[in-house]
């Protein structure tokens, strides 16, 4: 049974979430994992800038005591947090209003699975798996249901926790 302590003291350049006493290894990312990521990012974070929000955007990685418990470390692709309290140098303590995860081949089963419900008991109020391997992207809006809803690619995706910010994943991976 693994802790806090253990997690902090992997050794460099090693990354692994920690869930309820079990790590969970991480492999590097692919090109077109990163490619999204820095896409998602980049548009999600103009559009708060844009529009002053108060919302950070935190590409991975970037430790989430989802919980703030100590026992469920994760490492979101996207978290975007905007309850600045939940930040420190290190982490962010409590559950970040918005995760996008970039499904890689080592992750199918964590993101569509684990993960969302953790992200769901934890109080995330939305969630993307974005799969660039079946070209869609599952959208959860925990607030409003818990049913998901897929979005092909090439359809725009409204960002449920703004309201008037759409995203095409099609459009970021030209």
């Amino acid at each position: 049974m693994y802790t806090s302590d253990d997690y902090w003291n992997l050794p460099e350049g090693e990354r692994a979430e920690l869930i309820d006493g079990e790590f969970f290894n991480m492999a590097p990312p692919d090109y077109i994992h990163q490619k999204l990521t820095f896409q998602l990012s980049r548009t999600i974070g103009n559009y708060i800038k844009k529009n002053q929000g108060e919302c950070e955007i935190i590409p991975a990685p970037f430790a989430v005591n989802l919980n703030a418990d100590d026992r469920r470390w994760v490492e979101p692709d996207i978290s975007v947090i905007c309850d600045k309290s939940k930040l420190t140098d290190r982490c962010c303590n409590g559950a970040p209003d918005f995760v996008i995860e970039v499904v890689s081949p080592g992750s199918r089963k964590m993101d569509y699975g684990t993960k969302m419900v953790l992200y769901m008991e934890a109080g995330v109020k939305e969630y993307w798996i974005v799969d660039p391997v079946k070209k869609c992207t599952t959208v959860y809006r925990f607030e409003e249901d818990a049913a998901p809803v897929i979005f092909p690619f090439e359809r725009d995706i409204l960002v449920g926790i703004y309201g008037d910010l759409s995203i095409n994943i099609a459009e970021l991976t030209k």
